[in-house]
């Protein structure tokens, strides 16, 4: 859809995002032709994903393409049926997103700030009151004006948004509420329970639709600056228990991959596992690279931060080809960017650090992603905690970004690639998410410091969501699922996972071999890089398609960006912030404002998300369904603490406890092995090699790990002798000036004590009490109470007659009312209406 809405609060009006009025009936996706009349492609089925605020994203589940124009008149060509069959090869059930409120093609950085400017409302637009409640109320307050928002509407961003071409001809003619902008490539959800309190997880990934294809035929860049495999992720922390998007907490990080920006390719004729690399086209003056960080500096703002994974040491030269050309090329840019402003370069052979067996590979990505995070910053919606100025931590203070009276500003961006994109740059970015995971965290007020552990519920549940999300990707460009994993690179994968990975690598070259080729022609039939035609040849007889990706090889180009002053007009003006949320003309165009009725569907997200005139089941909603680290991840063993912090030991969760239970004796077994097992070991424990971390984090990590030993509860029968309480620090986080008395920590043990019995003691049976119940003497106002019953209070005529009346009142009975009431009702009516 054309209008993307979100709730913003400013001075002047209030701002909203309006979703389309047509969601509960088929919405149209594209419109397309080839060599006869045009079709139309509806969205017949979608399944909800992920939830933002109250605004939901969807699924593409099923789709239907009609013929528009009549059998009767309708000219058949004999190469019809092959185009719609190699259209239809573009599953649109696999991986397409949608949603009627919220825009998926920019970022929630984009949606959250941009929209805050302060603009004039348009006045083509007649305010809507058709909607507005109808129905006579004798309690509605008079002289009350007509409660009217401002809704933004504006543009998406074209490069991530898979069918806009398909929308072009058609979007100035339909309404623009029957229209939907689809993206392409992952989007899950998952909900962290931290003692009670849900904070949701959300994964975006969207696959650019320029220079799209399949692995071995779109590698580098096209003659505009636009990439192979180019993905744009995202994760945002939202603190779920308040929905709202104008009072809830949100945070988001970007990251982006996408391959080597240069004229490269490798031949795939010689059937080869790894064919070679060459270089296609010499570029002295750095000009597709020039185009493609600008499109970056445009969108993400500054520093963009380039982290290489390409190999640099190899017998025979294959990948080495990719960096030796890349580093000059970052070079020849940064002699002409301002300083503070400069592309940053980090090369880094992760294959060669992965065979040796005393680096370890996350250690020093843990390393990377700390340096990159404190760099770029993240966004959140809302200032820090003063909690943050009364106990300041020290990687606090150096976070980068902007911070604003609102909240932060991310600023810049990481770039990640590898040869391939896939393997290697799915782990980088999953250490780096989760570093900035952390600090989302601390931003939101939900841990005390900025710093997670492997082998907690928490990283686990990142860690299977950033895998799917890997997985999803490498299915869609390379024709598999991940190769190596982050347990790979952990060193901790079990041994049927190597058969696994020999599996997924040949899918991947038979893949790559056999049906990349069909897979492309149906990506550039659906895209409309290629439109058929009756005067050139069709889509199946070009030899290749290099042409149709590279326009300026068929035309002469009219303009050429400087070699010196490579970036766009407005880029500087605004840097470190991205030019594309700034305010000028241009981006002015793309925003504009409406006047909705407050009571207008277009912006009711309340009965989009609770559905109150829908009849649904509890089980099937999405709340209840979506991945939950309490239900999925954390150990079902007795007395281990809930935290999703607690370091767990590697093979304890949720999953593989109740997945191996056969029998109460192996039950019992694994609730008394965990309850005496020793601590397990922190992540600096495991890692010797660690340099990041100082010693006052290793003697914190080794306190937590200590407070996650499981604890074994006590037998009523075989009483342990009594221990000290834990240290108050530990505990409430704070040092108390002195020990509790003996009295009261006396009254805290009978407490306690009581507790432990009370469910043996059985009601009806007092000559049967235990010896361990202390008598308590009753301090209630009733006259027969005990602390285990009480009895009902006097209720007097008056009460009684007024409930009786009640009841009957709503059983129907309505009794005459008295003249007392009728006298006050007229009185009412008269000062109100006469």
């Amino acid at each position: 859809k054309t209008t993307k809405i979100t709730f913003v609060h400013t001075t002047s009006v209030q701002f909203v995002l309006c979703r389309q009025m047509c969601e509960r009936l088929d919405l149209i996706a594209r419109f397309v032709r080839f060599l006869e009349g045009y079709y139309i492609v509806l969205i017949t089925k979608r399944r909800k994903m992920a939830d933002i605020g109250g605004h939901s994203i969807y699924k593409i589940e099923d789709t239907n393409i009609i013929y528009i124009p009549n059998d009767s008149v309708r000219i058949t060509h004999p190469d019809e049926a092959r185009y719609v069959r190699i259209f239809q090869n573009v599953d649109l059930s696999s991986n397409f997103y949608f949603s009627y409120s919220y825009d998926l093609s920019h970022s929630l950085q984009y949606n959250l700030t941009v929209l805050q400017t302060s603009r004039e409302p348009s006045d083509t637009e007649e305010l809507n009151t058709s909607r507005c409640q109808e129905s006579f109320d004798i309690f509605e307050e008079e002289g009350l004006p007509t409660q009217v928002v401002h809704g933004v509407r504006n543009e998406p961003y074209s490069k991530y948004v898979w069918n806009v071409r398909l929308l072009e001809k058609v979007k100035d003619i339909v309404h623009p509420d029957w229209l939907l902008y689809i993206i392409h490539g992952f989007c899950g959800q998952s909900k962290l329970l931290i003692y009670g309190r849900p904070a949701h997880v959300t994964l975006i990934a969207r696959r650019s639709s320029r220079f799209a294809g399949t692995r071995f035929l779109k590698r580098g860049a096209n003659c505009e600056g636009d990439v192979a495999n180019e993905v744009e992720t995202e994760q945002i922390i939202h603190d779920s228990s308040i929905t709202s998007f104008t009072s809830g907490r949100f945070s988001s990080c970007v990251q982006v991959r996408g391959s080597v920006p240069l004229h490269w390719s490798q031949d795939i004729s010689t059937m080869m596992p790894k064919p070679p690399i060459r270089l296609d086209q010499a570029d002295p003056y750095s000009h597709v690279a020039a185009l493609h960080f600008d499109q970056m500096l445009q969108r993400f703002g500054s520093p963009v931060i380039i982290l290489n994974l390409v190999k640099k040491r190899e017998k025979r030269r294959h990948e080495k080809i990719l960096s030796d050309e890349l580093y000059p090329t970052i070079t020849n840019l940064n002699q002409f960017l301002p300083p503070e402003h400069g592309i940053e370069y980090i090369a880094w052979d992760m294959a060669r650090y992965t065979k040796s067996k005393l680096c370890n590979v996350l250690d020093r990505l843990s390393m990377i992603a700390e340096n990159v995070v404190k760099r770029t910053g993240f966004f959140v919606n809302r200032p820090d905690f003063y909690c943050h100025t009364l106990r300041p931590d020290e990687r606090w203070g150096d976070l980068g970004g902007i911070v604003t009276p609102n909240g932060r500003l991310q600023t810049g961006v990481l770039r990640t690639n590898c040869v391939d994109c896939l393997d290697r740059t799915n782990t980088a970015q999953f250490m780096v998410g989760k570093c900035a995971l952390a600090y989302q965290l601390y931003a939101l007020g939900l841990i005390d410091r900025p710093k997670l552990q492997f082998d907690t519920d928490c990283v686990r549940l990142f860690e299977e969501l950033y895998e799917d999300h890997g997985d999803t990707l490498s299915l869609q460009y390379g024709g598999s699922q991940l190769v190596h994993r982050v347990k790979t690179y952990r060193k901790i994968a079990p041994w049927t996972q190597h058969s696994k990975d020999i599996m997924q690598t040949l899918s991947r070259y038979y893949s790559n071999a056999f049906s990349d080729a069909d897979r492309q022609d149906s990506i550039n039939l659906f895209l409309q890089v290629f439109q058929p035609s009756e005067s050139k040849p069709h889509l199946w007889e070009l030899p290749t398609d290099f042409y149709l990706h590279h326009s300026d090889t068929m035309i002469l180009p009219q303009h050429r960006h400087s070699y010196t002053h490579w970036w766009s007009a407005d880029v500087l003006m605004f840097l470190p912030l991205p030019s594309d949320e700034g305010q000028n003309e241009e981006n002015s165009k793309r925003v504009s404002v409406r006047r909705v009725n407050r009571f207008d569907e277009s912006i009711d997200i309340y009965s989009e998300f609770f559905s109150p005139y829908e009849l649904t089941s509890f089980d099937d909603m999405f709340s209840i369904a979506m991945t939950n680290s309490a239900r999925e991840f954390m150990p079902k063993t007795v007395g281990l603490d809930p935290s999703p912090f607690t370091v767990r030991k590697p093979d304890e969760s949720a999953k593989s406890v109740l997945g191996n239970k056969s029998s109460k004796e192996e039950t019992v077994l694994q609730r008394k092995t965990a309850a005496s097992a020793p601590p397990p070991p922190s992540e600096e424990q495991i890692s010797s090699s660690s340099e990041d971390d100082s010693e006052e984090d290793r003697e914190d990590d080794t306190t937590a790990s200590q407070r996650s030993t499981p604890v074994k509860l006590s037998d009523p029968t075989h009483e342990d002798p009594p221990k000290h309480l834990p240290p108050v620090r530990e505990t409430y986080g704070l040092n108390l000036s002195a020990f509790p008395p003996d009295d009261d920590v006396l009254v805290y043990r009978r407490f306690a004590h009581l507790g432990q019995n009370q469910h043996k003691v059985e009601r009806h049976q007092e000559s049967k009490k235990s010896e361990r119940i202390i008598n308590l003497v009753p301090v209630s106002s009733f006259s027969s109470a005990s602390v285990y019953e009480v009895s009902a209070p006097d209720v007097d005529a008056r009460s009684r007659d007024v409930f009786q009346s009640h009841v009957e009142t709503g059983r129907g009975w309505v009794r005459t009312l008295c003249q007392e009431d009728v006298l006050m009702y007229r009185e009412y009516i008269r000062n109100r209406y006469m």
